[in-house]
């Protein structure tokens, strides 16, 4: 079935197929020099690693940033520029030992100094930082000496290392250097930012200091082409030598062209729905069910991602232990919800609704279309206001000025940052209004439990809660793409193991 067809019809279409693990061309002797032009499919924001909590800057600045832990590919921590870790018995007590050879991009070498900086920074409300809430629990940071760091909490906060090994938390920046970093990130990463062209380009140049040794390449010109079609032909013109988000209904046929590679993983991010809480008929958990009942998330699925991706009611990592097994996307059921919004008040066209979505994924575009009808065919009048990524980051995200909306967030593999980012009523991510007593209860009593499988159930618990209030509507997860020349190798290292961000530091070019 043609997708101009799918989307003019109601017949049900099948399951989606899951693209298998990493895949790319065998890979050739390492060799140094060459920039790597890179299709970037989404358009850079704030570039101060504590305040953006865009993962368009993320992918950019995981490059020129490094934390003081992070994780291997089986997602557990181990040190970075932390020479190793010791927790106190109690759980209240984290003493880091610091790499001695450490230099950042300014040309000052890393000190204990850096680190509580950086840390404090983080926690001082008045940066504005979304990962604020990580320290809320710190009491004191002691540098005892210039290699040392201690972390005193005032509680049991379980996941506190792991949310470090995230840059947006555990980045170590140069002492003083918050002023810049909105505009010049300065970090220890393996490249450092040379210029930005706002939604134009940024470029980045390799850092032969770096402590994990240079990268091959000498740099990486990031052009942000949001286009998917521009940023397609701009590889197979050799304009560009790699892309991310290959357009979806172009993945088979990438695959299938001798003169590219095509590095494919599951899952890339996941999608929802969004009401905003402060807005009246929102307020009413029936009005929120019924729009979850008028959505076919496995047709959806189908028209907006054209098959690439997996439905789903859990935005917990798939294979992570936190992952809600025992629920499921409910079944559409126009009928039903068209009662429920009879018993909220609302006739046939009574109630009105703006969807505000950012043309910067045109997916969500296509969803936004596709939903309209069954909204439509419900009885509720809505209309579609496209913007800008800049436009819906300072309406939706900042101002919150919205009735529903839909973004997607890239896994969050490390639960804590999932779900009190998302869900509590603090939380850095919380741009929907949601303040649910209990809930915060939830997310506050996973902190302080220690017990692992114990921790795992409450965040089991908060799945089911989410859904079953319905504070948002869950809809899939998302496949990544990497399409690349044939001259681009490495490409086996650069997918973070959050599958995310993307790190150049391995990847080469065969001249």
């Amino acid at each position: 079935m043609k997708r101009r067809d799918f989307l003019a019809s109601t017949a049900a279409i099948g399951g989606a197929t899951l693209l298998g693990p990493l895949r790319a061309r065998a890979q050739g002797e390492p060799q140094s020099g060459g920039t790597l032009v890179w299709g970037h499919s989404e358009t850079t924001q704030n570039l101060d690693i504590h305040q953006t909590g865009t993962a368009s800057t993320g992918r950019v600045l995981q490059n020129v940033h490094e934390s003081i832990v992070t994780v291997d590919a089986d997602l557990n921590v181990i040190p970075n520029l932390a020479e190793s870790f010791e927790v106190s018995d109690d759980g209240l007590t984290y003493t880091f030992r610091l790499r001695q050879d450490v230099t950042f991009h300014d040309g000052s070498d890393m000190t204990a100094a850096d680190v509580k900086y950086s840390f404090e920074r983080c926690a001082d409300p008045a940066t504005g930082a979304t990962n604020f809430e990580v320290f809320n629990a710190v009491e004191a940071i002691e540098t005892p000496d210039d290699y040392t760091v201690i972390v005193r909490l005032s509680q049991v906060n379980a996941p506190f290392l792991a949310r470090l090994a995230e840059n947006g938390a555990g980045a170590v920046l140069p002492e003083g250097s918050g002023d810049i970093q909105g505009e010049t990130p300065t970090g220890a990463g393996p490249f450092r930012f040379v210029r930005r062209e706002f939604g134009n380009e940024v470029e980045l140049a390799r850092f032969d200091d770096y402590f994990d040794g240079p990268a091959y390449l000498e740099g990486v010109l990031a052009r942000e082409i949001t286009e998917p079609t521009v940023r397609l032909t701009g590889l197979r013109t050799g304009e560009l030598h790699m892309i991310n988000d290959i357009p979806l209904d172009r993945v088979a046929e990438i695959e299938g062209d001798a003169n590219l590679q095509v590095v494919t993983w599951f899952p890339l991010n996941w999608d929802f729905v969004n009401f905003n809480h402060d807005y009246e008929p929102f307020k009413d958990p029936r009005v929120r069910e019924a729009f979850d009942l008028m959505i076919d998330k496995e047709m959806l699925m189908q028209g907006a991602l054209w098959g690439q991706g997996e439905a789903t009611a859990s935005p917990s990592f798939p294979t992570h232990a936190s992952h809600n097994d025992d629920i499921s996307p409910r079944a559409q059921d126009l009928a039903r919800a068209q009662e429920l919004l009879q018993e909220a008040g609302y006739g046939p066209g009574e109630l009105k609704v703006v969807f505000k979505v950012t043309t910067n994924y045109p997916y969500h575009v296509d969803s936004a279309q596709i939903m309209l009808e069954w909204f439509r065919a419900a009885g509720v009048d809505m209309t579609i206001e496209q913007l800008t990524w800049s436009d819906w980051l300072s309406q939706v995200w900042v101002d919150k000025d919205f009735q529903m909306t839909m973004m997607n967030f890239f896994t969050l593999w490390e639960p804590d940052f999932l779900y009190y980012s998302l869900w509590h009523s603090t939380g850095g991510f919380n741009y929907r209004h949601i303040a649910d007593d209990a809930l915060d209860a939830l997310l506050e009593k996973a902190r302080i439990t220690t017990d692992r499988d114990e921790r795992m159930g409450i965040y089991k618990e908060v799945q089911a809660y989410v859904q079953d209030n319905t504070l948002d509507v869950i809809l899939w997860f998302r496949n990544g793409t990497i399409g690349a020349q044939q001259s681009v190798q490495g490409l086996d290292t650069i997918v973070h193991p959050n599958g995310s961000e993307l790190n150049f530091h391995k990847v080469w070019l065969d001249a």
